[in-house]
Parts: structure tokens; sequence; C-alpha cells
């Protein structure tokens, strides 16, 4: 094991920005990018791998920008196994305090396919990649894709012609999430124990959540000698996800007796985070998610209640407070002052200038005169649902919806567009789709509804909706999230919000652009 780091600790790789937003229909916006890995490193992250930067013109600025902002983490950009990625990528991180670059090639016989090389053309490939981004950064991570599924000697093989090129992590990835526990501890301990120079370097494992195993298969690998964890926060990826964040951090925290490594990550701040990615992807978590759902501190048997009541501990492994839930939910009403909201803000994980609190308390006033209670989910809706808005071109200024068991529903919006105030009326197959169809006539557009979403944010009949909209325009996708009591205007406000986002990246990408992004089967 190298001495970089101590044994007993455990880096933490996070790859939202990057893997993450692979999953369709979550990407982020440049400026959700930057506040995303703004707060990683702010939690104490090791790594974040902030994008691949020959992907898109996008995806090189967030990189680069992102290199520029980074206080305490190591910013890493990925590259495919040629000289031009490499060299895009370092263009990208090299003005980072701390970088690296991660390069990676598919070694399965399948993955060799794509490329059609040889097993000897494709180890040629290898030095020669590895060596290139070795003399651009001195610190470089190899990853063999499908790593689980490639020949046991020919594994070996390349993982040693990468350690001898320079790497300095090597990474093995189960990019289908194919493996099992036990597999994927034998697997990094057999490696370390064969492959020369294996000692001098820190092994990563990289999981996919394809059998619901990515946080047991991680944690196995770090039982097998692994010292670097691959994640995302709330487990976001490519089809089931990947390993979360939370999950393994909080499992070595929580079961430190019988698996005593440590990370480096302020756990207290992981709910935070675990929203805000949530709300940026329009990626909800799921109630019953092990550490960040709603569910994951509720307790509804009585028999649980009786003992929770007695002593917290009967039913709960860990506190609350230890990943940033206050523990209790205490309402706020519409008595309640500025000094109040703030420091309800303050324990929820938002810190907000005077000009900002002033805005989001007159939201609040609104909401308490239409809701009885406002809990902390409420706030936390309100936080997200009332973000840029002065800035966006379009904005929702009042609606009328008419709706029944008589015919269709017919619903008039009020826009504003530009600046200009502009009112249509449409019919349609339900408020929702009327006011939609109306929403089209004041803003003509060919974007394709790819999601609607709708959740309620807490309990009884005055509860808020959010509701999430997904919209593809030309190969671009946005989502648009809002929050109101009236699911209606909810809705109105998230199809309008994801309207603004096309906008916003149309205009970035300029007249003519191509906004498809390259695909990583793209292999040269």
């Amino acid at each position: 094991m190298t001495n970089s780091i101590e044994k007993d600790r455990v880096v933490i790789f996070d790859t939202t920005l990057r893997d993450g937003e692979q999953s369709p229909g979550a990407t982020m916006t440049h400026d959700e990018k930057l506040e995303i890995a703004g707060l990683l490193d702010d939690m104490g992250v090791d790594i974040i791998e902030a994008g691949f930067p020959i992907a898109s013109e996008g995806d090189f600025r967030a990189v680069s920008e992102i290199a520029a902002q980074a206080v305490n983490s190591r910013i890493c950009g990925l590259a495919r196994a040629n000289i031009a990625d490499i060299d895009r990528c370092w263009d990208a991180i090299k003005h980072a305090e701390k970088n690296r670059i991660h390069t990676f090639i598919g070694t399965s016989p399948l993955h060799r396919a794509i490329p059609n090389l040889t097993k000897d053309e494709m180890a040629d490939k290898i030095h020669e990649t590895v060596t290139h981004a070795r003399n651009l950064c001195e610190n470089v991570q190899w990853s063999p894709m499908d790593a689980t599924r490639t020949e046991w000697d020919y594994l070996c093989r390349v993982v040693e012609i990468a350690i001898k090129a320079g790497a300095s992590t090597i990474n093995i990835p189960d990019t289908v999430g194919y493996t099992a526990p036990v597999e994927s501890a034998d697997l990094i301990k057999r490696l370390i124990e064969t492959v020369p120079g294996a000692d001098d370097v820190i092994f990563a494992t990289h999981c996919h959540n394809d059998l619901g195993m990515a946080t047991a298969n991680s944690l196995a690998a770090v039982a097998g000698g692994a010292r670097q964890i691959e994640c995302t926060i709330n487990g976001l990826g490519e089809r089931a996800g990947n390993t979360a964040l939370e999950e393994v951090v909080m499992a070595l925290k929580v079961r430190n007796d019988i698996m005593p490594w440590h990370t480096n990550i302020d756990t207290r701040k992981i709910m935070h985070i675990s929203r805000r990615v949530a709300t940026v992807s329009g990626f909800n978590v799921q109630f019953n998610k092990a550490i960040v759902g709603k569910n994951a501190f509720a307790h509804e048997s009585g028999i649980h209640q009786d003992g929770m009541l007695k002593n917290p501990e009967n039913f709960e492994i860990m506190r609350p407070e230890d990943v940033g839930l206050s523990g209790t939910s205490l309402p706020l009403g519409k008595h309640s002052g500025r000094a109040a909201l703030r420091d309800k803000l303050n324990h929820l994980g938002y810190e907000v200038g005077d000009n900002q609190l002033k805005d989001v308390f007159i939201r609040f006033k609104e909401l308490a005169d239409r809701k009885k209670e406002v809990f902390d989910d409420d706030i936390i809706a309100l936080m997200h649902s009332g973000e840029n808005a002065e800035a966006d071109r379009l904005q929702v200024v009042s609606m009328k919806v008419v709706c029944g068991t008589g015919g269709p529903a017919e619903s008039t919006v009020e826009m504003e567009i530009d600046g200009a105030d502009v009112t249509a009326t449409a019919h349609g197959d339900g408020p929702v789709d009327a006011t939609f169809k109306a929403i089209r006539e004041l803003h003509p557009n060919k974007a394709r509804l790819q999601l609607y979403q709708v959740q309620a944010v807490t309990e009884g009949t005055d509860a808020q909706a959010t509701v999430s909209v997904r919209l593809e325009e030309d190969g671009m996708i946005a989502t648009g999230q809002s929050a109101n009591t009236d699911t209606v205007v909810a809705s109105a406000k998230a199809y309008v919000n994801a309207l603004n986002r096309l906008l916003v990246r149309r205009e970035k990408a300029g007249p003519g652009a191509d906004t498809r992004e390259i695909s990583y089967k793209d292999v040269t």
C-alpha cells in the first residue's frame, strides 16, 4: 500500500458531476455544476471528477472553472485512451492547485471488440496513453473498464503496464454491476498480491448498482485492500446508479467496529447536498432510500414509536444530526418572524444574505397564509422553487383554470416574456394539459415532455406539491422544478422553469451550434 495516504483512511472520489450526470435526464446547468462542486469541496470530498472535458465545450468550461475554484479537493477530468482526449483533459484541469487525469479503456472481451483491438494492440495503447498522461500530470488514474468481466491473466497484465507507465491510482470498475461482494474483495486482494508494483499505488473501486450491491461491493473492495471508493451523491448514475456516497461514508462511520477505516467527509453536510443534487438533477430521492430518504429517520409503528420515546437507540443506529437533520421537524407559522426563519434556514444548511432572506421571507409569509403549519420540507421546497426567478426570461404572472366533469379543462395563463405581458387561453384533457398548451401558445417551442412527476412535500390536503418536468429539444435536455400548494400552479412554473433552462443553453451554445455530446462509444 502506498504511503501517500494513511492505511486506515479511505479516499472519497465523487463522480456526481461526471458519471452521475450521465443518468438520462440528469444534466445540470453550468452554474449548478459549480455550486455542487463547491458543496463537495466544502464537505471534505478528496477528489471531484468534474466532467469529461472533450465531450462538449460546455463540459470543458465547467471542468476548467471547477478546477479554478477548488479549495480543498483534487480536481479530476476523464479522458478516453487517446492523445486528444488526454490533452483536452489536461487543458481543463492544469490550473487546479491539485489535479488528476483519469484515463480509461474497456478491457473485457466485449469492450475490446468495440475498437477492434487485439490484446497486444490494446496493451500498447494503454502504455502509450498512460505514459502521455503522466508526462503532463504527476497524478494519473487508470481504469480498465468492465474489469470484473476481464480475463484474470489479461487484467493483471494491463494493470502492471499502467503502473509501470506511471499511474498512481488503479481503479477497478464493476461497470455493469455484475460482481458480488465476495468477488469484489477477492479481486482487489489478488491484484495487490499478484501484480508487480501494486504496493506502490492506490487501488480504487467503482461499482454500479444493477443488482443492488454497489455499496456492499465497494465496502468489500476496501476490505480487500482498496483505499479509494468512487461514488455519487444519492447514488445518481447510469441505469440503476452508482455507489451512494452517503451510504459508504455512514457505513464506515457507524460500523467502525468491524470496518476500521475512516473518511474525511463532514457527514453533517450530507442531507443538504443530497437535497440540492435531487433538485438540480430532477431525480427525487425515494422515501425509503438509506441515509437520505424522507423515511430514513421516520417511525410510524406503535411499537417503534414507544421504543423511540424511551430510547432513540432502540430503533436508530445513527443520530439524525450526524447527517445534517435537525432530528425533529418543528413547524413555523404565519406569526414567525425573520429571525426564526433565518435560524431555521441555518439549521437546514442554508446560509442566506439579507437580500435573499427578504425574498424568501415574503414567499414564506405567502405560504404560511395558505398553510396552517410550515414544516422543514416546506421550507426546503420554498428555497428551491424561487431560485433565479428574477433572471428568467419567461415568468408566470397569473393563472385561471376551469375544470370538472362537464367538458374539457380551460386554462388562462398570463406571462411576462422578455418584459412584455402576454395572455393566452387553451383547452386540454385536464388542467395541466390545458395550462401547458396555453404556455406553448405564448412561447412556441418544439420541446418534448419526457417526464412529469408530482410529489407531496408534506402530509395533508394543504400540502405543497413539488412538480418536476423534464423537456428535450434538439438533443438538449432540461429539468424544471417548482413547489406550490396548488398542483397546477406548481406544474406551470416547473414547465416554464425547464423552458428557461433550454433558452439559456441554446443562447450559450450559439446559433447553429451542435449541442450533442460525444458518446463514450466513440473510441478512436
